[in-house]
């Protein structure tokens, strides 16, 4: 599932609050988000369309609760950016991060350990 940049800023207020109503979500957006309501409720409309979130109603309000988990999204995000910027290769996309992003000492030692919990937990099942 695709979302665009501000779909994803609704996502995360939404994943953090719900469920919620379109002028609670306004208040749950960055402080520099300044969307008019009636933006608010088109993107809501489309999350619906694209069975990101649910909408139920409370009396004349619409609360809307995410369908699909930050987890579920991130893997798609992630999955689109792998095969549209790194032909579908891991290895180059590690690498671009290490080299290209700078990752400080600290975000390489959490890397490391990362990787060896999961070579661990991977040997644990064998």
């Amino acid at each position: 599932m695709k979302f665009t940049d501000p779909e994803w800023q609704l996502m995360n207020a939404l994943w953090k609050h719900h469920p919620a109503t379109a002028r609670e979500l306004i208040e749950y957006l960055p402080s520099d988000v300044q969307w008019a309501y009636t933006t608010v409720k088109t993107m809501l409309t489309r999350l619906v369309e694209k069975k990101a979130i649910g909408e139920r109603k409370r009396g004349n309000t619409s609360v809307y609760e995410p369908l699909i988990s930050k987890q579920k999204a991130r893997g798609s995000a992630l999955s689109t950016l792998l095969n549209q910027a790194f032909d579908g290769a891991v290895e180059p996309m590690l690498n671009f991060m290490v080299k290209e992003r700078n990752l400080t000492e600290k975000q390489r030692r959490e890397l490391i350990q990362f990787l060896q919990a999961e070579d661990k937990k991977k040997g644990d099942k064998k």
